[in-house]
């Protein structure tokens, strides 16, 4: 049920007319809010670990976001993630968006 969520969650963020930016900002505002939800509980570093696991895993699916480095601050993964985002065609970043935030395995 959560994926479902997420999806609607990423939908809903984008707009009515989405493009490939606006899944990218959708998706860093998601992504934020989790961080600002779980922060509290397991830390920054547990945050930026989930982050960087959850990448890991999206990118043998979505091998271009293998780019987005591993030994970057956090905000600098949001935002090479976002340009990644952008460069792709709209299917592929919201499906790539979607599959970082919904991984938990």
């Amino acid at each position: 049920m959560h994926h479902e969520t997420i999806r609607k969650t990423l939908t809903h963020r984008a707009g009515n007319a989405p493009d490939p930016s606006a899944i990218a900002e959708a998706t860093l505002s998601t992504w934020l809010l989790v961080a600002t939800q779980l922060t509290p509980v397991i830390g920054v570093r547990g945050v930026d670990a989930l982050f960087v696991r959850s990448l890991h895993i999206t990118s043998k699916t979505f091998p271009w976001l293998t780019t987005v480095g591993h030994d970057e601050s956090g905000y600098a993964r949001l935002a090479s993630l976002r340009a990644r985002l952008v460069e792709r065609e709209l299917a592929d970043a919201a499906e790539a968006s979607y599959t970082l935030l919904a991984t938990d395995r």
